[in-house]
């Protein structure tokens, strides 16, 4: 048995600047739109203008309206510090760099639905029953946030389905493309008495630019709210998805990309890589305010997840481990509680937040031999259980009318077990015992009416995943299971930043500056045959994140944002060569500009553009990728029929216009040069929505 304890206690400053992509569905984004928005940041209802974190918000509006909703990146990609690749298969997401190095899924990031954890308590996060054609809003904390949130070392991504609508309504949406994307929805919300409800069915399909990328998915997501008396309500929130096809094209090298953009991986073909799954999660919240100074909430949650599948390798493939089969039986859940109290420190406003999250995983996962693409004989099972408990509080107190300081801390417990049960190669089970304290501390000055100046310091820690762990094979056809020697990362931020608005309120304006350094950062140093593997090593973090939104007329709206990240390997001790070299995966200049004009009556016309420069994709620097710039316009309009009651909108959009050559996604420190996942050229899709 393995056993360690990660245990530190750090006091920093951390300055944060709050950044927001917002634009309000009756289009005036003015700085007093934005100030007063109400976000939960801090796990508390506040002003966006009254938080010392770097908090973004994207509201229903910019998420739905004409756009393809194949994955939060058409959203996120307005607001700085986030880099997004892959959208056309498996999303990945990093923000201020946590997250680049994952070739799978999403890491170093929280991400919430409705209050209920998206992010698994061994820290994997995915997106795949996230669902975009019911989302009302989407908030991005950017940085640190392991005093609120626990294992988060680049941020949190929360997103909040649409509120009940008082008056009913039933709406349908088409979206179709030229590479075979079809999505049905079909929504409908109303009140009945005292039950609010808002429930969206969706069907994907997808045949993909490349080929093995075939994609079949329905999926249900509803809000239903009960609303018990003035003072306290109930929520449930239900999804369930099921996606009987999900192929993988996987990665290829330059010169087959060169050749054919859209062929798939040999291997990937030949081993039927992909899988089906279905998942469910099931959550309750409970708020009640007993009066205006002191409120309480709830909640408990379950999910369940079944996953059958085949990875690209097997005996069909000389040189590569044969255990390309998988199967996994997930069931997580837990709760949480959070209460909040208003009132005097002294002679001084004072807000206190306390609460404690529980989460429970457990994993039935077993691997079996690859017989091209058909299921061989059993080579590992092993049950994987992570428990994570963590207890935090957050004190904000006025200390005058225009500067106010907030302390917040938040210990974590997180234990992670595996218990072997295929002992033809010895038993391999083994536990790792993670525990932190991670402080905050911000200060907040409202220097001027319109100008807003933050200081905030804080700490995080993150635990690898069960993938993270997993041991590098010492011979190709041995399948290792147990634990690699991997630890828990540190990180520690100070930020300043800016933020504020004109005087005349058409335009907004942040800015922030921070560094960062992370002591034993979980790195991928190698693949083999399509498996990842991963050591720790340091790296230094220095980035400046900027952006703007300004009213140019009546009908015209500019937003930009601008990230410049300056990251790099601090030590590394099994590859020194690296020392100095930057983070893969991570440009550093990411520039996004977007036009969005409005005619008379509803009709609109969008076009943006993301630079992205280049980044190398190895750790030694010595593979890189060159800078691209994709450019896509929308159009659409909305007209209402003579009866009133029926509202039809249809959409046209053209992704890439300029026909630009890049990678959706590049495999960082790829094995045989198979690293390049091309994107589609110029395409066009488009839409419908009709409203009753």
């Amino acid at each position: 048995m393995i056993q360690k304890s990660c245990v530190s206690l750090s006091i920093a400053f951390v300055v944060s600047a709050s950044s927001m992509s917002v634009v309000a569905q009756d289009q005036q984004a003015t700085s007093n739109s934005l100030e007063e928005l109400v976000v939960i940041g801090t796990r508390t209802d506040q002003r966006l203008g009254q938080i010392p974190l770097a908090v973004s918000v994207v509201d229903q509006d910019t998420i739905q309206r004409g756009r393809q909703e194949i994955a939060l990146d058409e959203s996120l990609s307005r607001i700085p510090g986030i880099i997004t690749h892959n959208r056309y298969n498996d999303l990945r997401i990093s923000i201020r760099g946590f997250g680049a190095r994952a070739n799978f899924g999403i890491r170093g990031i929280k991400m919430f639905a409705d209050g209920i954890p998206a992010t698994l308590a061994d820290g994997q996060s995915g997106t795949d029953d996230l669902d975009l054609g019911s989302a009302q809003s989407i908030e991005v904390v950017r940085g640190p946030s392991a005093a609120l949130y626990g294992t988060a070392s680049g941020g949190v991504i929360s997103l909040t389905t649409e509120e009940p609508p008082e008056e009913s309504f039933v709406a349908s949406k088409l979206i179709f493309d030229e590479y075979g994307h079809q999505n049905y929805q079909i929504k409908t919300g109303g009140q009945a008495g005292n039950v609010g409800y808002l429930v969206n069915l969706s069907h994907l399909e997808r045949t993909g630019f490349r080929d093995h990328s075939e994609r079949q998915q329905s999926l249900i997501n509803s809000k239903f709210r009960y609303d018990i008396d003035a003072s306290s309500d109930l929520q449930l929130v239900a999804n369930a998805v099921s996606s009987p096809k999900s192929r993988s094209a996987g990665a290829i090298t330059l010169a087959e990309a060169a050749a054919d953009p859209t062929q798939a991986q040999a291997r990937n073909v030949s081993s039927n890589a992909g899988g089906e799954f279905d998942a469910q999660r099931l959550g309750l919240v409970y708020n009640k305010r007993f009066d205006s100074q002191r409120d309480l909430s709830l909640r408990g949650y379950s999910a369940w997840k079944d996953l059958d599948g085949f990875l690209p390798f097997g005996t069909h493939i000389p040189f590569a481990p044969a255990d390309g089969g998988l199967s996994l039986d997930r069931v997580f859940s837990g709760g949480g509680i959070r209460y909040t109290q208003q009132g005097e420190l002294g002679s001084l406003a004072n807000t206190l937040t306390v609460g404690a999250d529980l989460d429970m995983q457990k994993d039935q996962r077993q691997r079996f031999v690859n017989n091209a693409g058909i299921r061989g004989d059993l080579s590992l099972e092993q049950t994987e259980r992570a428990d994570a408990l963590g207890i935090y509080f957050r004190n904000e107190t006025d200390l005058t009318d225009t500067v106010s300081l907030s302390v917040g801390g938040r210990y974590d417990k997180i234990d992670l077990a595996i218990e072997d049960l295929y002992l033809a190669n010895a038993d391999q089970s083994g536990k790792l015992e993670f525990s932190e304290f991670n402080p905050s501390l911000g200060l907040l000055w409202n220097a001027a009416e319109n100008l807003n100046l933050y200081m905030n310091y804080a700490t995080a820690f993150e635990t690898p995943t069960f993938t993270e762990l997993g041991n590098p094979a010492q011979s190709l056809n041995v399948n290792l299971g147990g634990f690699a020697d991997v630890n828990a990362q540190q990180a520690e931020s100070f930020e300043i930043g800016a933020k504020g608005s004109n005087a005349a309120g058409n335009l907004y304006y942040d800015l922030a500056l921070y560094t960062m350094d992370v002591d034993d950062e979980i790195v991928n140093v190698v693949s083999i045959a399509n498996r990842a593997f991963f050591e720790n090593a340091s790296t230094d973090r220095r980035g400046v994140e900027g952006q703007i939104q300004a009213d140019l007329t009546d009908k015209l709206k500019l937003t930009a944002a601008y990230t410049y990240s300056d990251f790099s390997f601090d030590s590394f001790d099994s590859q020194p060569s690296a020392v100095g070299k930057p983070l893969p995966g991570i440009p550093e200049h990411q520039l996004f500009a977007e036009l969005d004009y409005s005619f008379s009556p509803r009709g609109y016309v969008v076009w943006d553009a993301m630079y992205v420069g280049d980044f190398t994709i190895n750790n030694s620097g010595t593979q890189q990728v060159e800078s691209y710039v994709i450019s896509n316009l929308r159009v659409g309009t909305s007209y209402t029929l003579n009866t009133g009651q029926q509202t039809v909108s249809p959409f046209l959009g053209i992704n890439n216009v300029l026909d630009e050559d890049y990678f959706a996604n590049v495999r960082i420190n790829a094995f045989g040069g198979r690293a390049y996942e091309p994107a589609p050229g110029r395409h066009f899709y488009g839409g419908v929505n009709i409203r009753f």
